[in-house]
This record gives structure tokens, sequence and C-alpha cells, in this order.
């Protein structure tokens, strides 16, 4: 391992500033080799030549895989870690030394124009995904690039932006994802975002990127900007972050070099961000063997993906699968030769191959297969095109009907502005399924889309999201049942964007964006609300059925709070298929307003036809918690521990009681009436003050029951002042004293 001891002050400044746009600085006499840092979580974007952060220039042909927007309704972190590991061996080969993935923030709203590059709403099924695929990357030598940090959820402004938001949401929504990553999974590096936090941007915040990162979850690589994320780079540094991409040239060198001569930058910060970066790509490059792969395998892993990710949204009369032998089925839409597979922007990944959905379903099956554009991907009306895709129908036993969203609607950069599918897409769905009722609509797309006139029109509905260069053979093994669709939904689909939790505050002006909609994000918000939606949270049907048996919730020692959720699942049809069982737990008497159900624990489960299993899914403490003003606090008194196939679908309910210790919030000279009655002790200390106050004047009010209510959120300053006028605060800090004394 490089010594840094050995570099001087000049070498240092310029290893903490990328070398070129994608590889940070090597200085091979002091033995300091460059690395290489390149894009993206679903498929390796290593640029043949020039420098773009948007996927503009020509890039390596590599494994396009499914988008997380995808293989976050896997539910399968199993899977996520195969696919970990066949980007690492394709990064190997490509002498690429950390892969620019897995993204894991939060899908606040529909409209988020980055979506497709993150997995869920929900942090506990976005973390396990996440770490499952940090794990299979480096476990080959590579290192994660986890991003983007923190509370980065719209691209509208991106580089300004404020994101407004108290630090309980913080705490339950925005980082457990990345917490969650840090202590299963340690990734090699974190990129911070462009956004600002509360008026701080990402770069220069030392409480997100020292305090919470480093001291409380015990962070052990470095901190990389996104590129361009930096402003000011000793700020940067003093914050926490350790390399800033791309290059600056020599002007951001010059600048720490100058910091450290006039002091105003301690060397020793300098030291600390130079030894973390030298110390990870060390330890990758020390983990590292041979490493060979064939792109065929690759793609087969990303077919299988890409299948176990589809989610059956609706499937009356058993329309699907299809059958081997019948009569003609009439493909339409221009995605059956030109499939939508992944999203545009710096992920954008150039397919080692590409499977064309018409040709893979005609490969499929012995049944005649015609197929009509049916409409044009910009949006125009075209009454030719219209028409012989209607009679295609009407001469067909059954129509695969294919919608979506064109590349040109989904892309890093900006937002939607709107979650409807193109007009066109619906008139041509309303035409044919006038022709022919017998409609199976398969969606491509990146980000939720509204189906409200979709979901009357179509018997079958089957989301492939973008499923990668492997999508089209998936497609046509779960049409014909060759491959089951595996996937369950990893954010609710709500009927209309006004109904969505974020609608009013998004995307915010004026530099800031205000999450008015706190912890209730997702499912959290419709679930809570009771609104109804298309599709739920966790929902997605099979080729075969299952039941769920809640056997118990055990609870070893009631004073922990840790518990044991055992479900036997059982396979109750004539195929084999998998399922996710799914715990929600909710806290009915909370001294916080909670969502009536947060996702805890989830398992998928595969079953041969009759075969049952017992699965076992563990509740530990944050299972219960909630972020209040001590930190993580778990109250004592009864929870609800639900099973369910989605977030609205619960098929069995066990409620336990938790007898831990009860919070104690500490007393000042601010508290209320209340609080000094809920304390243990102040309780102790009030009913001497009302001894001592019964000879006052206005010592009844404190005898009386009605009064009392009234005064429970009153600043005790104020009710003492009642009693002893112009003496409250010298009697409350009177109070304290003897708090402390008993205490």
């Amino acid at each position: 391992m490089p010594d840094p001891t050995t570099l001087t002050l000049e070498e240092k400044a310029r290893l903490v500033f990328g070398a070129d746009f994608w590889t940070t600085v090597g200085i091979e006499d002091k033995g300091v080799p460059s690395a290489m840092l390149t894009d993206g979580p679903h498929g390796l974007r290593k640029q043949m030549a020039g420098s773009d952060h948007l996927g503009i220039n020509a890039s390596v042909p590599a494994t396009a895989f499914p988008t997380a927007a995808t293989t976050g309704s896997s539910w399968n972190p199993a899977l996520l870690e195969r696919m970990g590991a066949a980007l690492a061996a394709e990064c190997r080969v490509q002498e690429v030394d950390v892969l620019l993935g897995p993204g894991i923030n939060m899908k606040r709203s529909p409209l988020g124009g980055r979506n497709f590059e993150y997995f869920s709403e929900d942090p506990l099924l976005a973390g396990e995904l996440g770490a499952a695929w940090i794990n299979g990357l480096q476990a080959l030598g590579v290192g994660a690039s986890v991003k983007h940090f923190a509370a980065n959820s719209q691209e509208t402004d991106r580089m300004r932006i404020s994101a407004e938001l108290d630090e309980r949401t913080l705490r339950e929504i925005y980082l457990p994802a990345f917490e969650r990553v840090v202590k299963k999974s340690q990734p090699a590096t974190v990129m911070c975002s462009y956004n600002r936090i509360n008026g701080v941007r990402a770069s220069e915040n030392h409480w997100l990127l020292t305090e919470v990162l480093r001291d409380e979850w015990g962070f052990e690589g470095y901190v990389v900007s996104d590129w361009g994320a930096t402003w000011d780079p000793v700020a940067a540094l003093k914050a926490g972050l350790d390399l800033t991409m791309p290059s600056t040239g020599e002007a951001g060198p010059a600048t720490v070099v100058a910091a450290v001569k006039d002091g105003s930058l301690d060397e020793a910060v300098l030291d600390q961000a130079v030894q973390r970066i030298l110390d990870v790509h060390a330890r990758l490059r020390a983990t590292r063997t041979e490493v060979t792969f064939a792109a065929s395998a690759h793609h087969e892993i990303a077919r299988e993906i890409a299948a176990d990710s589809a989610v059956l949204l609706k499937n009356d009369g058993g329309l699907l699968p299809l059958a081997q032998d019948g009569g003609t089925i009439a493909v339409l839409g221009p995605f059956a030769t030109a499939p939508r597979y992944q999203g545009a922007g710096s992920s954008h990944v150039n397919p080692t191959r590409l499977d064309e959905p018409l040709a893979a379903i005609a490969e499929a099956t012995g049944r005649d297969v015609v197929h009509a554009p049916a409409y044009r991907f910009d949006g125009g009306k075209d009454d030719a095109l219209l028409g012989v895709a209607v009679d295609a129908a009407a001469q067909a036993d059954v129509v695969v009907l294919m919608l979506g969203l064109p590349d040109a609607v989904e892309s890093e950069g900006w937002d939607r502005e709107h979650m409807d599918l193109p007009q066109v897409q619906l008139d041509t769905l309303s035409a044919v399924a006038a022709a022919n009722p017998r409609v199976v609509v398969v969606l491509s797309h990146g980000a939720v889309v509204s189906l409200e006139h979709v979901v009357g029109k179509a018997p079958a509905i089957l989301d492939m999201w973008l499923a990668g260069q492997a999508g089209g053979s998936a497609l046509a093994q779960i049409l014909f049942g060759l491959a089951e669709p595996g996937g369950r939904l990893a954010e609710t689909v709500p009927w209309r964007l006004e109904h969505t939790p974020a609608y009013v505050n998004w995307p915010g002006g004026d530099k800031v964006v205000r999450h008015g909609e706190r912890v209730y994000i997702g499912y959290r918000w419709y679930d809570t609300t009771d609104r109804d939606v298309a599709f739920p949270f966790g929902h997605g049907l099979s080729y075969t059925t299952f039941a769920h048996e809640l056997l118990g919730v055990d609870v070893p020692d009631p004073t922990i709070a840790a518990a044991t959720v055992r479900v036997r699942v059982t396979n109750t049809g004539e195929r084999a298929g998998s399922d996710v069982v799914q715990v929600y737990v909710g806290d009915p008497v909370a001294g916080v307003d909670r969502p009536v159900r947060e996702l805890r624990a989830f398992q998928k489960v595969a079953l041969a036809p009759g075969e049952a299993t017992v699965v076992e899914l563990a509740l530990d403490d944050r299972a219960f918690a909630y972020w209040g003003t001590q930190g993580w606090t778990v109250e004592p008194g009864e929870y609800v521990v639900e099973v369910g196939r989605s977030s609205r679908d619960i098929v069995a309910t066990q409620s336990i009681v938790l007898d831990v210790p009860p919070v104690v919030v500490p007393l000042d000279v601010d508290s209320n009436f209340g609080d000094w009655l809920a304390h243990p002790i102040g309780a102790r200390v009030l009913e001497e003050f009302g001894k001592a106050a019964a000879a006052g004047d206005s010592a009844g009010m404190l005898a009386d029951e009605e009064m009392a209510g009234m005064m429970l959120q009153m600043p005790m300053v104020k009710v003492a002042d009642f009693v002893a006028p112009g003496r409250g605060e010298q009697t409350v800090r009177g109070m304290l004293e003897a708090l402390e004394r008993l205490a």
C-alpha cells in the first residue's frame, strides 16, 4: 500500500481531485496507481472516447441488465447479488475499479426523471436490494458507489435545489436505505448528491458526511462527489468529502494547497482524505483473482432477472398464460420491434445484443403471429396505422398490445410533467379492445404511469418496466407460461397524479422544495389516508395460488424490542411459482403520528405445486421504532404485526405487547405542564410545587381537573407565573434543581 507520508503537499492535493473525467490521479514514482470510476447501476458504461456524464458518447458493449425500477419489483436479494457479480466480471475485464451504483434514493413522486434508476418508495426494500447488489459486486474486487446521498428525489433544478425536511423524515425515509447498505455491505464509496439539504450542499454537509455517515454508521470507504457537485473544495474536504470528480484542472489542487498554507485547512484533514482513497483502492485490488465471463451467460441472467421482476397486475379469466397452440396472436405497437429497455442519461448502456419482442414471441409458439405498429412514438395521429391494427385485432384470437413511455419522456436531467400514457396509445387501446376484448397490455416504462384508462379495457396487464436487453425473450416466456411473472410492485400505482402525497409540494420553486408530506410517502400515505389506488405496494399476481398461515409472532422477552414472525406458505395451485411474504408493523397508539403500517421484513420463496415451507422473519428494535427527540424510540405498549400479499391485502394479523422501558424526555425550562406530569420524577416535583402553592389565590386551578386538562400543553413557566406572578422562570429553575437532586 502506498505510504501517504512520502507524498508532497501538492501531490496530496492532486489526489483528492479526478485526473480527468473518469479516472483518479496516479503518481507512479510514489506507488500510487490511477483508478477508473464509471457508470452505471444496471450495466457498464465505459466510454470509448470523449467525456460526458449524460450517456451521449459511445461506450463499450456491455450487458444491459434490467433497470432498478424493474429489479426493485423482484424483491429478490439473491438475484440482485448475482447481478452484482456479473457486473463486477464485466468491470474487471474492462479494468474498471469502481462502478457508480446502485441508486437507492426514495421515489417521492412518480414524476421523478431518474426514478428508473431507483428501487422503491420503501427504504427497507431499497436497502436490502442495494446491499445484495453491492455484496455481489465487491466480492470480485470492484467497488460500489452507492448514490445519491441524500434526499435527492428530483431532477428539477437538481444542482441548486434545497430539500427542506425535518430530521424525523430524513431518518425514517431518506437515510435508512443508505444506513442499511453501509452496515451490511460497506460500499467502497458513497456518492454525495447535487442538492442542498436544509440549505447546506450535500458536498459540504459535515452532519451528513461525517457525523451520520462515518461516526454513527461506521462507514469505512471514501465519499466521492457526483460529477460537478463540489463547489467549494476546501469546505467539502472539511465536511468529509474525499474525492471531487471530475478533474478541475489545476484550479482545485491549487485552492487546497493555498488553504493548507494559509492555515484555513488543517493538513491532517487532507491527509485523512488521501488515506481513505488509497486504502479503498488497495483493498479492492488485494481481493482480485482471475475473472472471465461469457456474454451469453450474462444475457441469460438478464433474462432471468427480467422475468422474476415482471409484475402481472391483472389477469381476469386466466387469460395468461397463452396456450402454445391455437388461433392467431396479434402483437401490436412499435415497442414490439423497437423495445424500450433502459432509461436515458448517464446510465445508458450499449447492449451486447437486444432481444426483439416480436421475434421472441414468434419463436416461442407455433401459433400464427401478426404485427402492426398501431401508433407512432411521437404521439401523432395516424388513422391508417390504427386501421390496420384494428383489423388485425378483429381477426386474431388474442391481442398483445405493447404500450409505454418513449425514450424522450424519461431521462436524467429533467422530471416528467405528468404520469399519463400518450393519448395516441390510449386511443389505440380503446379501438383495439372494441374489436377484440381479449387484450393483454404489456407496459414498458421506468416510472409509474396512470392506468385509469387501461384497467377497464384490458383483462390482462403485464408490467415489464425497463427490462433490459433480454426483456423481449423474457416477455415471450412469460406470455406462454415458460417463465413466471415473479414481480411484486416496489411502488404504489395511484389512479391520478393529484392523489400522490407530494403533489402540492412538487417540484418546489425559488430553489427550495418542501417535503410537506413528511414520512408519508408512497403506501405510507395511501394506506394511512385510506385512498383508493389502482394497484397497491407489494401487489403482483402469479400463475399459481398461495396460502399463508401465520403460525405466530414470538416475543422471547417483552422487555426487549425483538420478535420472530413465522409464516407457513403453501403453493395451492398446479404450477411452480414464487411468492413474497411481506411483514408490516403498525403502532396504533404512539407518542407521534405514525403510518398505519410499514414494511419491516420480507422474503421471497419458490415452491413446487403442493409444496409448503415455513418462513421465519426477524423483527429487530428498528422494526418498532420511530425517530423522536431522543433518537430512535420504541415505546411500551401494543404493536400490530401483519402478514400481507401487499400493503392492502393483509391475510393475517397478530397484536403483541412490548414492555420496554418508557422513554423519559428530559425536562428543561421550556417543558410544558404535561411533560412534568409524564416525567417519573418530575411528577413528584410538580406535586411539591402544588402543595407549596396551596395557600395562593391561584392554587385552585391546579386541583381543578378541567383547568389541569387545559394546562397540559401550557409551558410550565406560564403555569408558575399564574401561581406566582412574575416569578415563573425562577420557580421552574428551582423545580429543575429539585429534579436534579432527586435524580
